[in-house]
């Protein structure tokens, strides 16, 4: 039985979509510019310092050299300002010398002004580049939840989620790294999300076209009524908290160990984090 208008709605969507993959140039680690890093830094982080109120701790938990592998919880939408604060706040701790990546979904990378993530090491989140990352002597920041976990509703931003997804405790071991965990709260306030809209990505096809599990449905500007977040929007400017935990050493553990561990730990540091806020956006 069909939904009317639903094949119609899937074919603008998958438009929408395809256009924005068209836009992404092939990843390379390569893009990573310390220039210019080194350039739009200080105004790039003093944005967020005043926007998001930045409040990043536990740098110095992270391995002063070599490859790391940082796994994160993930917030906000496809902005993600949970990963803006920390690439600024880890590139000015360490220094724009030390490589240091992110991967993210494609379309992320293709979103209007957000080209300059690309420059700041953003690259596709595929195991080839993860691969070659670490093999570069890089930090890398992984987000296995990925758009599930990021278009969680608001009322779960307390929540680790990563949807079972153990491939980044397999990369580490098979690396040979270590893993840090790393726990952020406010992203998820920056807009009010409803549904991660899993039934309506299926019923378009979206799951098969462009590995877009979701189709997540928001309250946020300038929308109003969010479908996609295909084109962005507007974060409200809500207090953006980002802890490093500890380094975990997975060599020697089983997979299913090692990840029910690193949800433990992060799931505890995350809801003390959620327990300092007062208030939604104000902190």
């Amino acid at each position: 039985m069909s939904i009317p208008g639903a094949e119609l709605t899937g074919r603008a969507i998958a438009a929408i979509a395809g256009q924005a993959q068209k836009r992404v140039p092939a990843a390379d680690l390569d893009e990573r510019d310390p220039d210019y890093i080194r350039e739009t830094l200080p105004r790039l982080w003093m944005v967020a310092s005043l926007y998001f109120r930045a409040d990043v701790r536990g740098l110095d938990q992270i391995p002063e050299e070599g490859p790391v592998l940082m796994v994160g919880n993930h917030s906000g939408g496809n902005l993600t300002p949970d990963t803006s604060v920390l690439t600024l706040a880890f590139s000015t701790y360490f220094g724009v010398e030390r490589r240091f990546h992110q991967l993210a979904h494609n379309l992320v990378l293709s979103m209007p002004g957000l080209g300059w993530l690309r420059k700041y090491g953003t690259v596709a989140a595929t195991p080839h580049n993860a691969e070659r990352a670490l093999d570069q002597g890089a930090a890398l920041l992984v987000y296995p939840g990925g758009d599930y976990e990021v278009h969680r509703p608001s009322w779960e931003s307390g929540k680790v989620d990563f949807g079972g997804r153990k491939g980044f405790v397999r990369l580490a071991k098979q690396k040979g790294v270590q893993i840090v965990p790393v726990v952020s709260v406010g992203g998820q306030e920056t807009a009010f999300f409803l549904s991660r809209g899993e039934g309506l990505a299926k019923l378009l096809g979206l799951d098969r076209m462009f590995r877009l599990k979701v189709l997540p449905i928001s309250l946020s500007l300038p929308w109003i009524v969010n479908v996609g977040d295909m084109l962005g929007h507007i974060p409200l400017p809500a207090k953006i908290t980002v802890q490093a935990l500890p380094p975990i050493d997975v060599e020697d553990m089983e997979v299913e160990d090692a990840y029910d561990l690193i949800i433990e730990r992060m799931q505890r540091a995350l809801t003390a984090l959620q327990e300092e806020r007062r208030l939604p956006v104000l902190g």
